[in-house]
């Protein structure tokens, strides 16, 4: 990890942030249980493949943070009702396949230190599966029959798809700005995590203040937590997160470090900028100068600050909620968020 990636935090914050996310998975984990079990379940198929390439990803390590959100704001909210064990599951499906799809897009080769269902596959079944996924979600949308659950969760699927869109039209362009930046993450990332924890504010049907702060709680995490992985990027080792470094550097896409450093290097830099991001002419130590011109300008370390502030919003909007585990539970969440990888 480069030096001054992030100021130095305590053995006891870093151990703290881990804690969190286990802490997450016990208080929710009978009716994760049952959720997973859906899981299983909705995507089998006839067609051979399609649980075969589905289980393949979903079964590859990742901690299903949103399904998890989506029951944890049932216990915070004390809801005693079941409809959000299906709606976790309908998460769960419309972030797999929109996995599916991105690695596709990417051309990724490894997820969470595994080969990508699409290297493994090929394109075509990995697009068609994403599909089939999508599909399953909706039919569990429609089975809870709440149409404003159904609004919420189809309207993120394609405010999803017009971040992932938007990223592409910024992929290379170094003109990009800050709150173009913002803005994909805030649809690519931040609107499942809102919508995950917003329609079981819906289902329990205790009013709009808890909807719109739930919601608000998901936005300002899911914001946060793409701020850090787009640090990551440049930091992470492959072991740690399943991924190797500086993906984001050979793919040029513009992130927030590439923009700081950008933004305040020299002509010399910039001119190394254009060169490896927009061009995509990248030579052998080019990586290495990214993350050091990153740590030079504290375009790392800032980064890591937006995404503080983004988390200290999210922890604002639980404060209309009563203290509880649940409660300081999702506190800690946004800690993990912010601290991983450290």
């Amino acid at each position: 990890m480069p030096a001054n990636l992030a100021p130095v935090q305590s053995a006891e914050k870093v151990k703290a942030a881990a804690a969190a996310i286990d802490a997450l998975q016990a208080l929710v984990a009978d009716d994760m249980r049952e959720v997973n079990k859906t899981i299983i379940d909705r995507m089998q198929s006839p067609v051979v493949l399609i649980p075969q390439l589905a289980g393949h990803l979903i079964a590859s390590g990742g901690k299903r943070l949103r399904p998890l959100l989506t029951l944890a704001s049932g216990q915070l909210i004390g809801y005693e009702g079941r409809r959000h064990i299906k709606l976790a599951a309908c998460v769960e499906f419309i972030h797999t396949a929109t996995l599916l799809h991105d690695d596709v897009v990417d051309e990724s080769k490894l997820r969470r230190g595994q080969e990508t269902a699409n290297e493994i596959w090929g394109n075509q079944a990995s697009v068609l599966v994403g599909d089939f996924l999508f599909s399953r979600a909706f039919e569990l949308m429609v089975e809870d029959g709440n149409l404003r659950v159904l609004a919420i969760l189809s309207r993120a699927s394609s405010i999803i798809a017009e971040g992932e869109v938007l990223q592409l039209t910024t992929a290379n362009d170094l003109s990009t700005s800050e709150d173009t930046y913002l803005e994909v993450i805030a649809a690519k990332t931040a609107a499942l995590f809102a919508a995950a924890c917003e329609v079981t504010g819906v289902v329990s049907e205790q009013g709009e203040k808890v909807e719109e702060a739930l919601a608000a709680y998901g936005r300002y995490l899911g914001i946060a937590f793409q701020i850090v992985d787009d640090a990551l990027d440049y930091s992470a080792k492959q072991a740690t997160l399943g991924k190797t470094v500086g993906d984001d550097f050979r793919e040029g896409k513009v992130t927030l470090p590439v923009l700081l450093a950008w933004r305040r290097g020299t002509d010399d830099e910039r001119t190394f900028w254009r060169r490896t991001m927009e061009d995509l002419d990248q030579q052998p130590g080019d990586l290495e100068r990214a993350i050091h011109l990153m740590g030079q300008h504290n375009a790392l370390a800032d980064t890591l600050e937006r995404a503080r502030h983004y988390g200290a919003m999210a922890k604002d909007a639980l404060a209309i909620f009563p203290a509880s585990d649940a409660k300081q539970i999702l506190m800690g969440v946004v800690d993990f968020c912010i601290e991983r990888g450290y």
